[in-house]
């Protein structure tokens, strides 16, 4: 019974692929196996950084391809929906692909920005934070708490107001008018506290400061007894998608240390963009 039972096993013959057949160390690179056209329009694809629009000929100097035969591949993944034209004639990500470009992203800015985060908390002993920017709502990416019993606390995840959080000022101060229009309309401009700025001329006043300046401020217009100081990352040529802040009770402030904090945030901000 087990001689027939090897014997049928011996007779079935697989199939083998006829790389598997050579030296397995350079068949995965066999050019022929690997379909051009198809690694042309992932090299398209991987231009995008989810962000940032791109015309029919940076695309071209990105990809080196001649723009007579790159408009054929845009065309081709524009008519799936992987990518989609504007009316100034550039392209970007579809929204099927976008939220993933902007997650690897994220996730760049979280990995370069922990050592920086970790050295505001040993400084100052208090609650760093970073958040990211995810199409037209500001989350919380990062937090690393302190250990006094009495603190200001985040949560990873955390949609932040654009309006009366320094995270989310620092951030929309820095978008084009219409973007910020949209985020503020998105989270609308409810009052959180008395100090809240729920005035729109005041509150587009106060982006213009944080444009100049550098650093938003939250004093206590989120949270009662809460202050709270954030800075933009500005990477080169890129739009401001991050910030980093740090928070703290009122009664652990003075301006001497919040010259200190504002200063270490911008420092680290800058740190943080000459990495990405």
């Amino acid at each position: 019974m087990k001689k027939t039972e090897s014997k049928s096993k011996a007779g079935i013959r697989r199939r083998v692929p006829k790389w598997a057949m050579t030296n397995t160390e350079t068949a995965p690179d066999d050019d022929a196996y690997y379909l051009r056209s198809i690694g042309r329009a992932l090299d398209v694809l991987n231009c995008f950084d989810g962000q940032t629009p791109l015309s029919l000929k940076e695309i071209s100097m990105r990809v080196g391809l001649p723009e007579s035969s790159l408009f054929r591949v845009l065309r081709t993944l524009e008519k799936h929906e992987y990518l989609q034209q504007f009316r100034d004639g550039t392209y970007q990500l579809s929204p099927r692909l976008i939220f993933g470009w902007l997650v690897r992203a994220a996730d760049k800015v979280r990995d370069t920005a922990r050592p920086e985060l970790e050295r505001l908390v040993n400084a100052f002993n208090e609650t760093a934070s970073l958040a990211y920017l995810f199409d037209d709502r500001i989350h919380v990416l990062d937090c690393m708490e302190t250990f006094h019993e009495i603190r200001m606390t985040n949560k990873i995840g955390r949609v932040l107001p654009p309006h009366c959080s320094a995270l989310g000022k620092a951030i929309t101060a820095f978008q084009e008018r219409s973007q910020a229009d949209r985020l503020l309309e998105v989270y609308g401009l409810t009052p959180r506290t008395e100090h809240t700025i729920t005035d729109r001329q005041k509150l587009f006043a106060e982006f213009a400061h944080v444009r100049k300046s550098g650093v938003a401020c939250d004093r206590e217009e989120s949270i009662r007894g809460g202050i709270c100081f954030a800075a933009a990352m500005h990477a080169e040529n890129k739009p401001v998608v991050a910030a980093i802040s740090l928070s703290t009770p009122a009664i652990r402030m003075d301006s001497k240390r919040e010259l200190e904090i504002q200063a270490a945030l911008l420092e680290a901000a800058q740190s943080i963009a000459r990495k990405l």
